[in-house]
């Protein structure tokens, strides 16, 4: 299924896409998208029962803000350096374990929203993601079959970074990661069965439609099962916590100088394989 919340920032309602491209509103059988629905598993077949019998009203989607596919997410975890290729565009040595950070959960918005470059920034970067959305309460997972086996789904993310704050300002990672509006998710929360296999997936973007990232999960360092089964070793996994998976070749900072960082007025759209399509203008904050 391609789960998804459509409507103004704050007040989205759930919804459908179904077979043929027709969204389908569910607020008549959940309230909305969130970790609970992904944990309850007769509330998830009576959606897909719904769907099946032609029973969901259909919206028009003119004019129609999609927002993030999933609410009160509970912590956003994201996996540094996790492709070959990206590693060795930045100058990096693949690490001998996943490299692990945080975004704030309220850095999440919509696939097609407005995306602020922060003031005083000058190295706002791109990055394509897979996001894992978890559907089961994990911890001190063993293996990689009942890793996979705690997935609810798969969506687009765009992990947007300021480079010079997340590098060059000391600390940690977090002040190039987490400004307002760094981690568009969307359009649709994919269900894990549509995705057989996440380590054969291409991800792409483009800036003003010049093609910059056009890469494939097969090229991860630590494949998808690995990280939620690694992850589960130092904190709690819950229903709706997301997992961005890292980013393929082509980021800006990888290029050679001057390098092309984002500027008030860039568009940027990326895309994976099956999980749908974002677009974003940039503006200054």
């Amino acid at each position: 299924m391609k789960l998804l919340r459509v409507g103004t920032a704050g007040s989205e309602r759930p919804a459908l896409l179904d077979a043929e491209g027709t969204l389908r509103d569910l607020s008549g059988i959940v309230p909305d998208i969130d970790g609970a629905l992904l944990a309850d598993d007769a509330a998830l077949g009576r959606i897909r029962s719904a769907a099946e019998a032609g029973e969901l009203p259909a919206l028009d989607a003119t004019g129609l803000r999609v927002g993030s596919p999933l609410a009160r997410i509970g912590k956003v975890v994201c996996i540094g350096l996790n492709y070959h290729d990206h590693a060795r565009e930045t100058g990096a040595e693949p690490p001998a374990e996943p490299v692990i950070f945080f975004k704030a959960a309220d850095t999440v918005v919509g696939p097609n929203d407005t995306v602020l470059v922060p003031r005083g920034s000058v190295k706002t970067d791109w990055e394509v993601e897979l996001a894992v959305v978890i559907g089961r309460t994990a911890r001190y997972l063993e293996s990689h079959e009942e890793a996979l086996a705690h997935v609810a789904g798969y969506a687009v993310a765009h992990d947007v970074s300021e480079r010079e704050f997340q590098i060059e300002r000391g600390g940690t990672w977090d002040k190039g990661k987490n400004c307002e509006t760094f981690n568009p998710l969307g359009p649709w929360l994919v269900t894990a069965d549509e995705v057989p296999d996440p380590q054969n997936l291409s991800l792409r973007l483009w800036v003003n439609g010049e093609l910059k990232q056009d890469g494939t999960t097969a090229e991860q360092i630590f494949p998808v099962a690995e990280v939620v089964r690694y992850v589960s070793q130092f904190m709690t996994l819950y229903p709706g916590d997301v997992i961005n998976t890292g980013t393929p070749a082509g980021v800006a900072l990888g290029q050679p100088e001057p390098k092309p960082f984002l500027r008030a007025g860039d568009v940027v759209e990326l895309e994976i394989e099956g999980l749908g399509r974002q677009r974003q203008q940039f503006k200054d904050a």
